[in-house]
């Protein structure tokens, strides 16, 4: 494919200024790259004279490129004819240059020729895309894909890598096909990482230039709108490998002359710099007219850490400022400067690079006389000024300030200008580490890859990159510090839990990994998505959640102190926890295990809930025996968990864990890395419940058969194992989804144990245990769980059936009309009910008169939990009705009858299971917001086995009386039904509360600096760094590297 170096025809149909100068700027970049790279190559070999004369031949044409610039600066504000006439000359001039360069590049050797005219590549945004007449378009050649598990089921090419090139970007400019070209030999690389290491997930290269080389390749998906926005440059991975931690002042305008498209510009560039900034940097915004105004007052005089929170939090103040007053940036420059050297002074802040950025649309000065007070001549803060608008009357001063300042300045004229200008800066701070040569490895915050791979099979899954930076070499350019990009790998952070298996910590237990701010990268009470209306979404905070918003019982932050700092040790609390989405609360003593984890900024820690996990029970069965028992069909084990990594030889994929496992006993996969001490647990487990299958058969085929109502049987063990029969079929069957793979609450996945399990440990041994999940609003198909713990288990199973059976006996007034019989679960949920729509409803809210009186009495009591992950609206409203009163009518005799019979109904009858419709339909409300909350739960008090009382409703009195089911977790509430006490007593409901704080406590919340661990390295100045002349201030140094060497050998990850 022949690509021309420049396009005159584009050039030639531009009128506008900007227009005209970018492509001037670009040229003038391209003819910096030519001249150093070929001179370098012909002085470094035995070039005939005549190449020689050839390349000062075309040294000449890139002067005649200097010339034309300084011409068009002359005649920017001239008339159209004479612009015109620049911009014929320029055209000539670069198609002479053209002509030079193909000359020069036929005579030089191929393996030494700088530039290709001839180049193609795979770009993904095109790749496999044919025109109208079947043939691929330019740049989109064949590229095989196929799916792969490994990568989410994406398909993928794993023997090449491919480009995206940001739409903003032009996809055929030279330094871009120069870049690319060059990074083609990081194809073997990653390939050979990948075969070294099948764990490995996506690897790649963003360059400095903006394009992205992701292995393995690729079909990228656009916007809505056909737009590819990603820009690898804006990335996380790549700011932090490419920059040390910093300090920003950002330094805004809002003078009367930065009205209209100005001040747009200015707000966009602001938000621009602050999505450069990560969790380990320092902000703060000042704007200014003829007085100093803090876009956020709390944070007056100091500097904030940019995380998420404080970014969008600033993003909407800026949103709302408003231009007025003669602008005066001389008390802004000092303002800045005082709280720079403050943060310095006091320890506070990054201790790094420190810089102010100035958004004006002119300096009427220089301020040599601010910077003399506060900068020179050390010149600790640097200056980056971005000049607003097209307008070029003050640009002179901007410069200066800037270039005077170890700073850079640019000209920001529309807002397509304003991504390129900003990541500028971002070269600039990078300059000290690259000249020290310093590869420093980042490891980055949690983030979804959904926001990488908008496609369809994609899965939000949490991923932190590991990434280093990678630069220049050439001696010429040494003390330029000239950054070429960044190389990096994507670790899914499922895979780092892997090595804490889920069978070694209990019912309860877990790990966590926290990074060097105290935030969570992994804990099994995040929680990074909400439901808005039908679709997840990522939380706008999701990836800055401290631990301490997770483990809040530690009111004193030992635990978190302890893990940022990096220290190895343990810690016990009480904790009080909750299951079944918060619903349940349980009163656990948790003790903690943690230390830091080497070469990375993260700490690792381990929970273990005393009296589950300390201890393992285990057995030894023959290899044969177990085999026979894990084969049986009403068997499986945890497909999450790792019993064998099947993930290590791509042969091994296809493989379940269950397939693995057996074809690893059987030896006919000797090289599966299994583990022994799992394994071993899981076959004594598979032989000693092997009985249940036969005893669960013959119930089946007894004339009797099971109970009506009772659905599935199972039973799960430590190691994983469940074994389930199901007494009826799907087509009959209520809880279709119970024990499902899309079930994830009741079964054994990488994050804890099934529900069931859970719940039934903390049960007394020997107390039957019945719970109905908290099910979603949308799922009105409802359904009853009994459990039992206890040991001898196998022995008490015929009990669990006679207890079911005699439960039957139990509501006989369900059918009368003067009273309401509940069975209701420790946790105030009712289990039976006469009415189908109160089954699996919380008390509360169905009588808030009863549970007022049994909560004041002690039988149940309420505990206070908190969540502060929580999403709220903005506004809302509740809507509340009563039921008229009825006459009262005697009742005592009646429930005193009733608990002496004690008997008559079906507890798991399908006619309490309810699967109606809710006739509320769904209204239009405010969007979510993160928010704290308060939310009550409530537990029962096993002392109290019986009350009973009388409740004053007005007109009439309620009378209701409580006893405790004997050996079950259940109560039997009996109501007077004919007296509603509902205008004198709300119900009582589990909804969350926002926590809502005054103005002061919201200051100090936003701006209070948490105990944190700086990154180890810090590269903020370097001696060799030569200052820029004020000349070249404004000009990107582009040196041209050979890649093969200096990126394909940092890319060797092992």
């Amino acid at each position: 494919m022949n690509i021309s170096l420049f396009s005159p025809q584009r050039l030639a149909e531009s009128a506008e200024d900007a227009d005209l100068y970018h492509e001037f700027n670009k040229t003038l970049q391209v003819c910096h790259s030519v001249c150093g790279n070929v001179r370098s190559q012909i002085y470094q070999s035995n070039a005939t004279m005549s190449i020689r004369k050839l390349f000062y031949s075309t040294t000449i044409e890139i002067m005649k490129c200097v010339t034309i610039m300084h011409m068009f600066d002359y005649h920017k504000n001239t008339q159209c004819h004479e612009k015109k006439l620049v911009s014929d000359i320029y055209t000539a001039n670069l198609l002479n240059f053209q002509s030079h360069l193909m000359n020069l590049n036929a005579t030089l050797p191929p393996t030494s020729c700088f530039f290709l005219l001839q180049f193609d590549y795979y770009n993904s945004m095109l790749v496999n895309t044919m025109d109208d007449d079947g043939n691929f378009i330019e740049l989109g050649g064949e590229f095989p894909l196929e799916e792969n598990e490994h990568f989410n089921n994406i398909p993928v090419n794993t023997m090449q890598s491919d480009v995206q090139v940001p739409t903003n970007v032009y996809n055929k400019d030279p330094y871009i096909l120069n870049g690319i070209y060059m990074s083609e030999a990081l194809n073997d690389v990653f390939a050979n990482n990948f075969k070294k290491d099948p764990t490995l997930t996506w690897q790649y290269f963003g360059s400095s230039s903006g394009f992205f080389r992701i292995y393995p390749g690729i079909k990228w998906t656009p916007d809505s709108n056909g737009v590819a926005a990603f820009d690898c440059r804006n990335r996380n991975w790549y700011i932090q490998a490419a920059t040390s931690p910093k300090d920003i002042i950002i330094v805004v305008d809002i003078s009367g002359s930065m009205k209209g498209l100005k001040m747009t510009i200015a707000k966009h560039t602001i938000n621009t710099i602050l999505d450069t900034l990560g969790e380990n940097d320092f902000v703060n915004v000042i704007a200014y007219t003829d007085y100093v105004r803090y876009v956020e007052p709390c944070f007056q005089g100091t500097l904030v850490q940019a995380d998420l929170d404080n970014r969008e939090h600033f993003k909407v103040l800026v949103d709302d400022l408003h231009v007025k007053g003669e602008g005066k940036v001389a008390k802004a420059m000092k303002e800045s400067f005082k709280i720079l050297n403050e943060a310095a002074t006091k320890g506070q802040g990054s201790l790094c690079n420190q810089a102010i950025m100035l958004i004006t649309d002119g300096a009427m000065e220089d301020f040599k006389d601010v910077f003399e007070e506060f900068n020179w001549p050390d010149r600790r803060v640097r200056l980056f000024t971005y000049l607003i608008g097209r307008e070029m009357t003050f640009a002179d001063n901007t410069k200066w300030i800037a270039c005077n300042n170890k700073g850079y300045y640019t000209h920001i004229s529309t807002l397509a200008d304003v991504q390129e200008n900003v990541m500028e800066y971002l070269h600039v701070l990078s300059r000290p580490m690259v000249i020290n040569h310093n590869h420093d490895i980042i490891w980055t915050e949690a983030y979804m890859d959904s926001v990488l791979f908008a496609t369809k099979a994609q899965s939000l899954l949490l991923m932190t990159s590991v990434a280093m930076p990678v630069f220049s070499k050439k001696k010429e350019t040494l003390s330029h510090g000239i950054l070429l990009g960044v190389v990096g790998s994507d670790i899914p952070l499922l895979e780092v839990m892997k090595l804490a298996p889920r069978y070694r910590l209990g019912p309860h237990g877990y790990a966590f990994l926290i990074t060097n701010n105290g935030y969570i990268l992994a804990h099994p009470d995040l929680r990074p998505l909400y439901k808005d209306g039908k679709k997840l979404k990522p939380k706008p905070n999701y990836n800055s959640v401290d631990l301490a918003e997770v483990e809040w019982e530690d009111i004193d932050e030992t635990l978190r102190t302890a893990m940022v700092k990096g220290e190895t040790g343990t810690l016990s609390l009480n904790v009080r926890a909750s299951v079944d989405k918060a619903k349940r609360p349980m009163f656990l003593t948790n003790d903690y295990f943690y230390t830091t984890i080497n070469d990375t900024p993260f700490s690792f820690g381990m929970v273990l809930t005393r009296g589950h996990g300390q201890l393992m029970f285990m057995g030894t069965v023959s290899v044969e025996e177990g085999l026979h028992d894990l084969t049986s069909p009403d068997l499986s084990i945890a497909a999450e968990w790792t019993y064998c990594e099947t993930d290590i030889d791509p042969h091994h994929r296809k493989y379940s864990q269950l397939q693995a496992v057996i074809r690893y006993l059987q030896g006919k996969e000797p090289d599966l890395e299994c583990d022994e001490v799992l394994l071993q647990q899981t076959l004594f487990d598979a032989v000693v419940t092997a009985p249940l299958e036969a005893y669960w058969q013959a119930i089946m085929l007894n004339a009797s058969g099971m109970e009506a109502g009772v659905e599935t049987a199972f039973l799960g063990t430590r190691s994983g194992i469940i074994r389930l029969t199901r007494y009826t079929g799907m087509e009959t069957r209520v809880a279709k989804k119970f024990l499902t793979p899309a079930d994830k609450d009741n079964l054994f996945t990488m994050d804890h144990f099934p529900l069931w399990y859970r719940l039934a440990m903390e049960n007394p041994a020997g107390r039957f245990l019945y719970y109905m999940p908290v099910e979603d609003n949308d799922n009105k198909d409802k359904t009853g769980t009994v459990g039992l713990p206890c040991d001898p288990w196998l022995s008490s199973i015929p009990s669990l059936v006679t207890h079911l059976f005699m439960l039957h006996l139990m509501c006989g007034l369900l059918f009368l009309q003067d009273v309401n019989c509940f069975l209701v679960d420790s946790n105030g949920f009712i289990i039976v009910s006469k009415e189908r729509s109160e089954v699996g409803r919380f008390f509360g809210e169905v009588d808030g008169s009863v549970m007022t009186a049994l909560i004041t009495s002690g039988m149940f009591k309420q505990v206070s939990l908190y969540d502060y992950q929580g999403m709220c609206r903005s506004g809302h409203s509740h809507s509340s009705g009563a039921r008229p009163l009825l006459s009262v009518i005697p009742t005592t005799l009646l429930l005193y009858r009733f608990l002496m019979e004690f008997n008559v109904c079906g507890l798991w009858h399908s006619d309490y299971i309810v699967d109606g419709k809710s006739p509320h339909k769904a209204k239009k409300v405010d969007a979510l917001q993160p928010c704290d909350t308060e939310y009550p739960g409530f537990v029962y008090d096993s002392s109290i086995r019986e009350t009973n009382s009388l409740i004053k409703c007005g007109r009439c009195q309620k009378m209701f009386v409580v006893q405790a089911v004997p050996e079950s977790n259940l109560v039997l509430m009996v109501v007077q039904a004919d007296c509603d006490c509902s205008r004198q007593y709300s119900s009582i409901t589990l909804e969350p509360k926002e926590v809502k704080y005054n103005a002061s406590v919201k200051c100090n919340r936003m701006k209070s600096q948490k105990v944190r661990r700086r990154p180890n390295s810090c590269h903020a100045y370097h001696p060799k760094v030569s200052p820029l002349p004020s000349s070249l201030c404004n000009i990107e140094l582009i040196t041209v590297i050979d890649y093969r060497v200096n990126i394909a050998g940092m890319l060797k990850l092992k």
